[in-house]
């Protein structure tokens, strides 16, 4: 997923974005917890989405305050 996709969306796309990446983070962290993780990197990745799509939410709620 790259920003352009990213800011191609409607905030409400964007929240239940959001939540799906956060419910991922939850379950890769469970499996990280379980031993049961094969690939470490995704919980790194997981997090750097959800971030990817916080800082385009915010960059929304900044240009429409602006208008």
């Amino acid at each position: 997923m790259n920003a352009q996709e990213l800011r191609d969306m409607t905030p409400d796309q964007l929240r239940d974005k959001l939540a799906d990446l956060k419910k991922e983070s939850f379950n890769l962290r469970f499996q990280a917890a379980t031993g049961s993780l094969e690939n470490a990197s995704q919980i790194r990745v997981a997090r750097r989405n959800a971030a990817r799509v916080k800082t385009i939410l915010n960059e929304k709620a900044a240009a429409a305050a602006a208008e």
